[in-house]
């Protein structure tokens, strides 16, 4: 007799079921994309409002990414312990208070608390909404669902740079950028309280009778056959709470393999390195080059609308030749595109609009497979744990590029050094990659066994994966 989850993972995809499920989680990953491209357009804004010093204005990505950093921990703890659904809608609703009052911020200092608590809300959108739509998606699809999710990304990057750019005119457009965004973030929260907690999740915490009620509602409405299937019984699990429980989610999630969560973290850190780098300094690398503030913002808001393509491309080929195959391909080719883009910057504009364009095609194919194949990799009970992890790294280290970006970095190597010293760190992650990592291109969620990968521990009945 087969399981609940492998009933749910052999589904049919119906739009009006799963479909529904993806777009919602795909709206607040938006906003996310919305809000970290934003730094982008708020740095020279608030640099020439406030007065800022080169370095100051890093501070405004900074103060935010570091804030979805703390949030990618605490949510995907939450999610882990307490349920996606729970903190499927609290995210948003944090997001939206605080960016009401950011736009409000009498001082830089006043905004830069505001950024970091309004980051701490969003950053708990990618691993709790990963982890849920994953747990929901069927088997077959899985991998282009995951891949597609993405693509609401570069949507919101564009039309975050299209409101920006429509609102420069405005007396104090820094601030109406700020507020735009809080009207949809509550609407988007009412609508996810009507969302399902994970029948995944709900079978791992040992409510088996909840699980219950949702596999045979999504049975039932997806047209499928109705058969019978077991709930396997979970040991009772009482774990710390509050950032005890954090930090054992993360001795967990660093138990079920090292060499695998190394990798992970590396990979993350490496590819959004490269890409927090161009999104939050992009328009002011323009500016320096004596751009206007249109034709600036322009060339960000291209780059992410390039991207909307390369999720496409990413979805067609993720099943096709594999997560590996596009992350270890694409990878170091977004990173070269930045490199040329700085060598003809001086020399030509129209070839460094089209390097732009290029890298935002490369690594907005890259991201979403790379997210797709880290939610594979983990087991359920610690899917957006690991995921929020790896996340919250990866934002501590870009969280704090903006600001040797700006103050080190660029003054000192010059443009090209630096794309290029960027670029080798994100050679050596995929090559790493290609070494440790197992495909899981048609693999059953919780079927990829910790010993495909070298440097498996044995785990305790709490911590490994049911296997197959």
């Amino acid at each position: 007799m087969r399981t609940g989850d492998q009933v749910v993972q052999d589904l049919p995809w119906k739009w009006g079921v799963q479909g529904k499920i993806f777009i919602i989680g795909g709206l607040g990953y938006m906003f996310d994309a919305w809000d970290v491209t934003l730094n982008g357009f708020l740095t020279p804004l608030l640099g020439t409002a406030f007065h800022l010093s080169t370095a100051e204005r890093g501070l405004v990505a900074t103060a935010n990414l570091i804030g979805l950093a703390a949030g990618a921990i605490t949510w995907g703890t939450i999610a882990d312990r307490l349920g996606r659904k729970r903190a499927f809608g609290l995210t948003l609703l944090i997001f939206a208070l605080f960016s009401a009052l950011g736009a409000l911020s009498p001082n830089f200092g006043v905004f830069l608390v505001l950024r970091f608590i309004a980051g701490i809300g969003l950053g708990g959108c990618i691993p709790v909404d990963y982890a849920l739509v994953s747990e929901f998606s069927p088997r077959a699809q899985r991998g282009r669902v995951l891949t597609a999710m993405d693509g609401w990304w570069p949507i919101g990057g564009t039309l975050c740079g299209v409101v920006a750019t429509a609102m420069l005119p405005l007396h104090g457009n820094w601030r109406w950028m700020l507020a735009v965004m809080i009207l949809p973030a509550v609407l988007l929260f009412w609508l996810r309280r009507g969302v399902p907690e994970s029948p995944i999740f709900l079978a791992r915490a040992g409510r088996e009778a909840e699980a219950r009620v949702v596999i045979d509602d999504l049975v039932s409405r997806t047209g499928a056959a109705p058969e019978p299937y077991r709930i396997p019984a979970v040991p009772e699990r009482r774990g710390p709470r509050g950032l005890g429980a954090a930090l054992e989610q993360l001795r967990r999630v660093w138990a079920v393999n090292p060499v695998l969560t190394g990798m992970v973290w590396l990979l993350f850190c490496t590819v959004l390195l490269v890409y927090y780098a161009a999104l939050s300094w992009m328009p002011s690398i323009l500016r320096a080059q004596g751009m206007g503030e249109y034709a600036a913002f322009a060339g960000t808001t291209v780059m992410n609308a390039v991207g909307i393509l390369g999720v496409v491309a990413s979805m067609v080929l993720v099943e096709r030749v594999g997560r590996k195959w596009v992350i270890g391909v694409t990878a170091p080719l977004a990173s070269l595109a930045l490199v040329v883009f700085a060598l003809v910057l001086r020399v030509n504009a129209i070839a460094a609009f089209v390097s732009i364009a290029v890298f935002g095609f490369l690594i907005l194919m890259v991201i979403p497979v790379m997210y797709a194949y880290v939610s594979e990799l983990y087991p359920t009970e610690l899917r957006a744990s690991g995921f929020g992890w790896a996340s919250s790294a990866s934002r501590v280290v870009t969280g704090f590029t903006p600001l040797i970006f700006g103050s080190l970095l660029w003054p000192v190597l010059g443009l090209p050094l630096t794309f290029g010293v960027l670029a080798a760190v994100v050679v050596v992650a995929v090559v790493w990659m290609a070494k440790v990592g197992p495909e899981t291109r048609g693999r059953e969620l919780d079927r990829i066994t910790p010993d495909e990968v070298p440097g498996s521990l044995a785990l305790d009945s709490g911590d490994a994966a049911v296997q197959a």
